[in-house]
Protein backbone atom coordinates (compact mmCIF):
# COMPACT_ATOMS: atom_id res chain seq x y z
CA UNK A 1 0.00 0.00 0.00
CA UNK A 2 1.25 3.48 -0.88
CA UNK A 3 1.59 6.06 1.87
CA UNK A 4 1.31 9.86 1.72
CA UNK A 5 2.27 12.45 4.33
CA UNK A 6 -0.29 15.19 3.70
CA UNK A 7 0.65 18.59 5.15
CA UNK A 8 -2.26 20.99 4.69
CA UNK A 9 -4.86 23.03 6.49
CA UNK A 10 -7.63 21.27 8.37
CA UNK A 11 -11.18 22.42 9.00
CA UNK A 12 -13.33 20.82 11.68
CA UNK A 13 -16.53 21.54 9.78
CA UNK A 14 -16.64 21.00 6.02
CA UNK A 15 -14.07 19.97 3.48
CA UNK A 16 -10.96 21.95 2.61
CA UNK A 17 -7.25 21.15 2.80
CA UNK A 18 -6.67 17.85 4.56
CA UNK A 19 -10.42 17.64 5.16
CA UNK A 20 -10.85 17.44 1.37
CA UNK A 21 -7.79 15.28 0.62
CA UNK A 22 -7.45 12.59 3.28
CA UNK A 23 -10.76 10.77 2.88
CA UNK A 24 -10.63 10.60 -0.96
CA UNK A 25 -7.06 9.27 -0.90
CA UNK A 26 -8.02 6.61 1.62
CA UNK A 27 -11.13 5.73 -0.37
CA UNK A 28 -8.90 5.16 -3.40
CA UNK A 29 -6.68 2.81 -1.39
CA UNK A 30 -3.80 5.09 -0.35
CA UNK A 31 -2.73 5.31 3.29
CA UNK A 32 -2.56 8.94 4.47
CA UNK A 33 -0.71 10.49 7.39
CA UNK A 34 -2.34 13.91 7.91
CA UNK A 35 -0.24 16.70 9.43
CA UNK A 36 -2.36 19.82 9.86
CA UNK A 37 -0.76 23.16 9.00
CA UNK A 38 -3.68 25.04 10.54
CA UNK A 39 -6.76 23.93 12.41
CA UNK A 40 -9.76 26.15 11.76
CA UNK A 41 -13.40 25.75 12.68
CA UNK A 42 -14.38 26.16 9.02
CA UNK A 43 -12.95 27.47 5.76
CA UNK A 44 -12.09 31.14 5.50
CA UNK A 45 -14.79 32.15 3.02
CA UNK A 46 -17.66 32.02 5.49
CA UNK A 47 -18.89 35.60 6.09
CA UNK A 48 -19.26 34.78 9.78
CA UNK A 49 -15.49 34.29 9.93
CA UNK A 50 -13.60 31.39 11.48
CA UNK A 51 -11.73 30.42 14.63
CA UNK A 52 -8.58 28.42 15.09
CA UNK A 53 -4.83 28.55 14.96
CA UNK A 54 -1.76 28.18 12.77
CA UNK A 55 0.49 25.38 13.96
CA UNK A 56 3.97 26.34 15.13
CA UNK A 57 7.31 25.46 13.58
CA UNK A 58 8.06 23.34 16.65
CA UNK A 59 4.85 21.36 16.20
CA UNK A 60 5.82 20.44 12.64
CA UNK A 61 9.34 19.41 13.57
CA UNK A 62 8.16 17.41 16.60
CA UNK A 63 5.74 15.39 14.47
CA UNK A 64 8.41 14.78 11.83
CA UNK A 65 10.88 13.72 14.52
CA UNK A 66 8.34 11.31 15.95
CA UNK A 67 7.81 9.68 12.55
CA UNK A 68 11.56 9.54 12.05
CA UNK A 69 12.06 7.88 15.46
CA UNK A 70 9.52 5.23 14.44
CA UNK A 71 11.50 4.58 11.27
CA UNK A 72 8.47 5.37 9.13
CA UNK A 73 9.82 8.12 6.87
CA UNK A 74 11.39 5.47 4.66
CA UNK A 75 7.96 4.02 3.88
CA UNK A 76 6.50 7.39 2.86
CA UNK A 77 5.96 7.45 -0.92
CA UNK A 78 4.98 11.10 -1.26
CA UNK A 79 4.59 14.35 0.64
CA UNK A 80 1.53 16.37 -0.36
CA UNK A 81 1.33 20.02 0.65
CA UNK A 82 -1.48 22.52 0.16
CA UNK A 83 -2.67 25.59 2.07
CA UNK A 84 0.00 26.72 4.53
CA UNK A 85 -0.30 29.28 7.29
CA UNK A 86 2.92 31.19 6.61
CA UNK A 87 6.08 31.25 4.51
CA UNK A 88 7.98 30.08 7.60
CA UNK A 89 5.75 27.00 7.68
CA UNK A 90 6.66 26.40 4.06
CA UNK A 91 10.35 26.32 4.92
CA UNK A 92 9.69 23.73 7.59
CA UNK A 93 7.75 21.62 5.08
CA UNK A 94 10.79 21.67 2.79
CA UNK A 95 12.91 20.46 5.71
CA UNK A 96 10.48 17.59 6.26
CA UNK A 97 10.51 16.76 2.55
CA UNK A 98 14.29 16.62 2.71
CA UNK A 99 14.13 14.19 5.64
CA UNK A 100 11.62 11.99 3.82
CA UNK A 101 13.73 11.91 0.66
CA UNK A 102 16.83 11.08 2.67
CA UNK A 103 14.99 8.08 4.11
CA UNK A 104 13.34 7.19 0.78
CA UNK A 105 15.02 8.71 -2.31
CA UNK A 106 12.10 7.52 -4.46
CA UNK A 107 9.58 9.65 -2.52
CA UNK A 108 7.97 12.53 -4.40
CA UNK A 109 6.97 16.00 -3.27
CA UNK A 110 3.60 17.15 -4.65
CA UNK A 111 3.05 20.86 -3.99
CA UNK A 112 -0.36 22.43 -4.47
CA UNK A 113 0.76 26.10 -4.34
CA UNK A 114 -2.31 27.71 -2.78
CA UNK A 115 -1.90 31.48 -3.07
CA UNK A 116 -5.37 32.71 -2.23
CA UNK A 117 -8.12 34.25 -4.29
CA UNK A 118 -9.20 37.72 -3.03
CA UNK A 119 -12.40 37.78 -5.10
CA UNK A 120 -13.56 34.48 -3.58
CA UNK A 121 -12.39 35.46 -0.10
CA UNK A 122 -9.64 32.85 0.12
CA UNK A 123 -6.79 34.45 2.07
CA UNK A 124 -3.18 33.44 2.62
CA UNK A 125 -0.51 35.05 4.77
CA UNK A 126 1.90 37.62 3.30
CA UNK A 127 4.91 36.01 1.67
CA UNK A 128 3.26 32.67 0.87
CA UNK A 129 2.91 33.37 -2.88
CA UNK A 130 6.53 34.48 -3.07
CA UNK A 131 7.62 31.39 -1.14
CA UNK A 132 5.96 29.13 -3.70
CA UNK A 133 7.46 31.09 -6.60
CA UNK A 134 11.00 31.14 -5.22
CA UNK A 135 11.23 27.97 -3.14
CA UNK A 136 8.48 25.39 -3.74
CA UNK A 137 8.85 25.57 -7.51
CA UNK A 138 12.49 24.54 -7.19
CA UNK A 139 11.88 21.70 -4.72
CA UNK A 140 8.67 20.07 -5.99
CA UNK A 141 8.49 16.96 -8.16
CA UNK A 142 4.86 17.73 -9.00
CA UNK A 143 2.88 20.98 -8.81
CA UNK A 144 -0.79 21.76 -9.35
CA UNK A 145 -1.37 25.50 -9.73
CA UNK A 146 -4.58 27.02 -11.06
CA UNK A 147 -4.24 29.58 -13.84
CA UNK A 148 -3.74 32.54 -11.46
CA UNK A 149 -1.09 30.68 -9.49
CA UNK A 150 0.66 29.59 -12.68
CA UNK A 151 0.85 33.23 -13.80
CA UNK A 152 2.53 34.11 -10.50
CA UNK A 153 4.97 31.21 -10.81
CA UNK A 154 6.11 32.21 -14.33
CA UNK A 155 5.64 35.96 -13.97
CA UNK A 156 3.34 36.71 -16.89
CA UNK A 157 -0.27 36.63 -18.08
CA UNK A 158 -1.69 33.55 -19.79
CA UNK A 159 -4.42 34.02 -22.36
CA UNK A 160 -5.22 30.57 -23.78
CA UNK A 161 -4.55 26.83 -23.51
CA UNK A 162 -1.44 27.04 -25.69
CA UNK A 163 0.01 29.71 -23.43
CA UNK A 164 -0.93 27.60 -20.44
CA UNK A 165 1.02 24.64 -21.80
CA UNK A 166 4.00 26.85 -22.58
CA UNK A 167 3.96 28.18 -19.02
CA UNK A 168 3.57 24.68 -17.55
CA UNK A 169 6.59 23.48 -19.52
CA UNK A 170 8.56 26.52 -18.39
CA UNK A 171 7.69 25.63 -14.81
CA UNK A 172 8.81 22.04 -15.47
CA UNK A 173 12.21 23.34 -16.58
CA UNK A 174 12.43 25.25 -13.31
CA UNK A 175 11.86 22.26 -11.06
CA UNK A 176 8.85 19.91 -11.11
CA UNK A 177 8.74 17.03 -13.60
CA UNK A 178 4.94 17.09 -13.74
CA UNK A 179 2.63 20.12 -13.66
CA UNK A 180 -1.16 19.97 -13.48
CA UNK A 181 -2.94 23.22 -14.28
CA UNK A 182 -6.05 22.30 -12.39
CA UNK A 183 -8.34 25.07 -13.68
CA UNK A 184 -7.78 27.06 -16.88
CA UNK A 185 -10.67 29.43 -16.10
CA UNK A 186 -10.54 32.39 -18.55
CA UNK A 187 -7.83 30.65 -20.61
CA UNK A 188 -10.07 27.68 -21.43
CA UNK A 189 -10.96 27.11 -25.07
CA UNK A 190 -14.66 26.63 -24.30
CA UNK A 191 -16.32 28.84 -21.64
CA UNK A 192 -18.94 26.13 -21.02
CA UNK A 193 -16.30 23.55 -20.11
CA UNK A 194 -14.03 23.04 -17.14
CA UNK A 195 -10.56 22.41 -18.54
CA UNK A 196 -7.30 21.06 -17.11
CA UNK A 197 -3.83 20.62 -18.61
CA UNK A 198 -1.25 18.07 -17.46
CA UNK A 199 2.36 18.35 -18.66
CA UNK A 200 5.07 15.80 -17.99
CA UNK A 201 8.27 14.44 -19.50
CA UNK A 202 7.74 14.22 -23.24
CA UNK A 203 3.94 14.46 -23.14
CA UNK A 204 1.08 16.84 -22.39
CA UNK A 205 -2.68 16.31 -22.16
CA UNK A 206 -5.81 18.42 -21.97
CA UNK A 207 -9.16 17.26 -20.64
CA UNK A 208 -12.54 18.97 -20.65
CA UNK A 209 -15.69 18.22 -18.72
CA UNK A 210 -19.00 20.07 -18.43
CA UNK A 211 -18.87 23.16 -16.24
CA UNK A 212 -21.11 22.79 -13.20
CA UNK A 213 -22.42 26.13 -12.02
CA UNK A 214 -23.15 26.89 -8.38
CA UNK A 215 -24.73 29.87 -6.66
CA UNK A 216 -21.81 29.62 -4.23
CA UNK A 217 -18.75 27.79 -5.52
CA UNK A 218 -17.77 24.96 -3.16
CA UNK A 219 -14.41 25.28 -1.47
CA UNK A 220 -11.78 22.53 -1.52
CA UNK A 221 -12.18 21.44 -5.14
CA UNK A 222 -8.52 22.13 -5.87
CA UNK A 223 -7.44 20.21 -2.77
CA UNK A 224 -9.59 17.27 -3.87
CA UNK A 225 -8.22 17.45 -7.42
CA UNK A 226 -4.59 17.37 -6.32
CA UNK A 227 -5.21 14.48 -3.94
CA UNK A 228 -6.99 12.37 -6.55
CA UNK A 229 -4.29 12.99 -9.15
CA UNK A 230 -1.53 12.04 -6.71
CA UNK A 231 -3.41 8.93 -5.65
CA UNK A 232 -3.97 7.94 -9.27
CA UNK A 233 -0.27 8.28 -10.08
CA UNK A 234 0.80 6.37 -6.98
CA UNK A 235 -1.58 3.56 -7.90
CA UNK A 236 0.21 3.16 -11.23
CA UNK A 237 -1.85 5.12 -13.73
CA UNK A 238 0.00 6.93 -16.51
CA UNK A 239 -0.39 10.67 -17.00
CA UNK A 240 -3.28 10.47 -19.45
CA UNK A 241 -5.21 7.87 -17.48
CA UNK A 242 -4.59 9.71 -14.20
CA UNK A 243 -5.86 12.98 -15.68
CA UNK A 244 -8.99 11.32 -17.08
CA UNK A 245 -9.72 9.59 -13.79
CA UNK A 246 -9.19 12.80 -11.82
CA UNK A 247 -11.56 14.76 -14.06
CA UNK A 248 -14.25 12.09 -13.74
CA UNK A 249 -13.89 11.53 -9.98
CA UNK A 250 -14.06 15.24 -9.13
CA UNK A 251 -17.01 15.65 -11.49
CA UNK A 252 -18.93 12.98 -9.56
CA UNK A 253 -18.33 14.79 -6.27
CA UNK A 254 -19.49 18.09 -7.75
CA UNK A 255 -22.65 16.50 -9.16
CA UNK A 256 -23.51 15.18 -5.69
CA UNK A 257 -22.72 18.58 -4.17
CA UNK A 258 -25.00 20.41 -6.59
CA UNK A 259 -27.78 17.86 -6.13
CA UNK A 260 -27.62 18.43 -2.38
CA UNK A 261 -27.58 22.23 -2.89
CA UNK A 262 -24.56 22.31 -0.59
CA UNK A 263 -21.70 24.76 -0.23
CA UNK A 264 -19.54 22.00 1.24
CA UNK A 265 -18.31 19.14 -0.93
CA UNK A 266 -20.38 15.96 -0.53
CA UNK A 267 -17.38 13.66 -0.31
CA UNK A 268 -18.97 10.97 1.82
CA UNK A 269 -22.18 10.86 -0.18
CA UNK A 270 -20.23 10.60 -3.46
CA UNK A 271 -17.55 8.19 -2.25
CA UNK A 272 -18.59 5.22 -4.43
CA UNK A 273 -18.84 7.32 -7.58
CA UNK A 274 -15.52 8.97 -6.72
CA UNK A 275 -13.79 5.58 -6.58
CA UNK A 276 -15.63 4.24 -9.66
CA UNK A 277 -16.82 7.23 -11.72
CA UNK A 278 -19.97 6.78 -13.77
CA UNK A 279 -18.94 9.44 -16.27
CA UNK A 280 -15.79 9.46 -18.37
CA UNK A 281 -13.83 12.19 -20.19
CA UNK A 282 -11.15 11.61 -22.80
CA UNK A 283 -7.93 13.58 -22.63
CA UNK A 284 -6.44 14.92 -25.85
CA UNK A 285 -2.72 15.25 -26.57
CA UNK A 286 -1.20 18.72 -26.77
CA UNK A 287 1.96 19.67 -28.63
Amino acid sequence: MKSVLSIQSHVVYGHAGNSAAVFPLRRLGVDVWPLNAVQFSNHTQYPEGWKGMVMSREHFLDIAAGLENLGKLGSCDAVLSGYIGSAEQGEVILQIVSRVKKANPAARFFCDPVMGHPVKGCKVAPGVAEFHRDRSALAADLMSPNILELETLVGREIRDAAGCLEAARELCRKGPRIVLVKHLSYAASDPECFEMVLAGPGEAWRVQRPLIRFEREPVGVGDLTSAVLLGSLLLGRGLREALEFTAAAVYEVLLATREADSWELRLVAAQDALASPRHGFKAEPMS
